[in-house]
């Protein structure tokens, strides 16, 4: 894939992804899990916002100057205290929409995720070095949301491992 095609599409799946961000915050009851969503979206929005400058760079000089871009989503261990906080407020009856909207994001973080690590792998130099830096920041969003849906469905299971064992 050529460079202006990846940007492009690197832009398509931060919109998609940001706009699932906004509708579920729109949809949820939980305040906590509100404010995580909208975090996540505006950190889904400054990416396309830093793409379309990348990209409208690269039109203008034939040349992509790959800076270091920046995650407003906090630290994964800021995320799972505040989930830990929050954990037995969440009234039983919003589990399931938060649950599937939750399911839905950390599907569309995946396919991403999966297109920026195929791009760090066909690119090389600095545009490598830039799908590498999306790379590790949507791995972040995909713990973050995953870090969510476990509090959200209380299987018992943290990351996908089990905590503890009635056996």
């Amino acid at each position: 894939m050529k460079l202006e095609e990846a940007l492009v599409a690197a832009i398509d799946y931060e919109e998609k992804i940001r706009d699932v961000y906004r509708e579920a915050a729109e949809a949820v009851s939980d305040p906590v899990g509100r404010k995580l969503l909208l975090a996540l979206g505006d950190d889904e929005q400054s990416h396309m916002d830093y793409l379309r400058d990348r990209l409208d760079h690269w039109r203008r000089t034939g040349r992509l100057e790959a800076k270091r871009l920046q995650s407003v989503v906090p630290p994964r261990e800021v995320i799972e205290e505040e989930a830990r906080k929050h954990a037995d407020t969440l009234p039983d009856n919003a589990r399931g929409d938060e649950k599937q909207l939750l399911s839905r994001a950390l599907r569309v973080e995946i396919e991403t995720s999966d297109f920026y690590r195929r791009m760090a792998e066909e690119m090389s130099g600095e545009v490598q070095e830039l799908f590498r830096g999306f790379l590790e920041i949507e791995d972040r969003h995909i713990a973050t949301v995953q870090i969510e849906l476990d509090y959200y469905s209380r299987t018992g299971y943290w990351m996908g491992i089990k905590e503890f064992d009635m056996e």
